[in-house]
């Protein structure tokens, strides 16, 4: 952290006023289930983006990325629309929406330095919005609640880049807890308790090498999907307001109302929420073998369902099934590429990432990233000096 700092220093000529943190997250399952106000296992990991940041008088914004070198520069009276590509509109998508809060972020100098990987499913987005949304809340004095800063965030995602994303990036990022997953309900927005990892247990992140942007993606689509099967069945079940309130059964039994397509989509998301709630009472049982089987269930309707695996996704996980000391995998995030999680036992783990690495490198030509991860903690922020 103090090269964080010290880099800044020597960049802009001045220290730092404030270092905040937010980490990247792992969906650990629940895939597409926020945004139909379900539920999800998540986790915030090591892996996080740091920011340092010292206000500035007057309206221009100067921005520095020392892990690949670039700067950016902005006026506050400039933020209307986001820039093609540009890594900045994350930042100014933040003061975009705390404007439409009446909360008013003045000029600044700003570094970051990065370990989450990019386009990877890690969500480094919400782990850059975050990191800015607690610089700005020390550095500027903003008092809102954390479940509103997460709704910052994903306000940058949809309402500024036009990606329909829920809040399960931003949540993550936020509530993290060290060495526990989080139980996340989207429809009262809350955290609804910690879920302990089986100590002899770590994930194994597994690059696939594939980037994913969601926003070229079918991402939206699929959220199209499930807002019309939704509205269907509730013509079939009154009560029924997203797909969170149609039990397993009743999408069965009203498979003729919904085209093929739409059932699939709803029968991936309706399995989904199943599978959190059983992993759950998995979990807290200690049968990480058996949670390790819903991985691999949930990566099979990820598949077949939803669409949004990719070749070299399935040959990650077809490979996990071989591998000794391999309990469970699926692909994670949005999919359409990026990573697989692996549920593998502690004492295997290198030995399952040496293996799985070459086996993908003979099937794909291609190396991919492999990063053994502990749950860590959410955002934090701290004045220097």
């Amino acid at each position: 952290m103090s090269t964080l700092e010290e880099r800044f220093a020597a960049h802009f000529g001045r220290p730092p006023a404030v270092l905040a943190e937010a980490p990247g997250r792992l969906e650990i399952l629940g895939n597409h289930t926020d945004y139909n106000q379900g539920f999800v296992l998540s986790c915030a990991v090591s892996c996080r983006t740091r920011a340092v940041l010292a206000p500035a008088a007057g309206k221009i914004c100067r921005l520095k990325d020392f892990r690949d070198g670039s700067e950016k520069t902005f006026s506050l009276d400039d933020i209307a629309a986001p820039l093609h590509r540009d890594w900045s509109n994350y930042i100014r998508g933040v003061i975009f929406e705390l404007r439409k809060r009446n909360v008013r972020v003045g000029g600044f100098d700003a570094a970051i330095l990065s370990d989450v990987p990019l386009s990877a499913g890690m969500s480094s987005s919400a782990a850059l919005e975050t990191a800015f949304c607690f610089a700005f809340k020390e550095t500027f004095e903003i008092n809102l609640a954390p479940e509103e800063w997460a709704r910052v965030g994903q306000g940058v995602e949809n309402n500024y880049l036009g990606l329909h994303t829920g809040l399960l990036d931003q949540f993550s990022s936020i509530f993290g807890r060290e060495h526990a997953l989080i139980l996340s309900d989207f429809r009262t927005v809350e955290v609804l308790k910690t879920v302990p990892l089986p100590d002899d247990c770590l994930i194994v992140v597994v690059n696939s090498m594939k980037k994913h942007n969601l926003v070229d993606s079918e991402y939206n689509v699929r959220r199209e999907d499930c807002e019309s099967a939704a509205a269907k069945l509730a013509k079939i079940y009154p009560g029924v307001r997203t797909l969170r309130d149609v039990s397993v059964k009743q999408l069965e039994d009203a498979r003729a109302a919904l085209e093929e397509r739409e059932f699939r989509r709803a029968a991936h998301v309706v399995g989904e929420d199943d599978r959190v709630l059983r992993g759950c009472e998995l979990l807290c049982a200690g049968d990480a073998a058996g949670f390790g089987r819903l991985l691999w269930e949930s990566h099979e309707s990820s598949r077949v369902n939803f669409e949004n695996s990719t070749a070299e996704l399935d040959i990650l996980v077809e490979l996990s099934k071989t591998i000794p000391g391999g309990l469970g995998a699926r692909l994670s995030g949005g999919g359409f590429g990026g990573i697989s999680i692996h549920l593998v036992k502690r004492g295997s783990a290198d030995a399952y990432a040496k293996t799985i690495r070459k086996a993908y490198r003979e099937r794909c030509g291609v190396d991919a990233e492999i990063i053994c991860c502990e749950a860590g903690a959410g955002a934090s922020v701290r004045k220097i000096g």
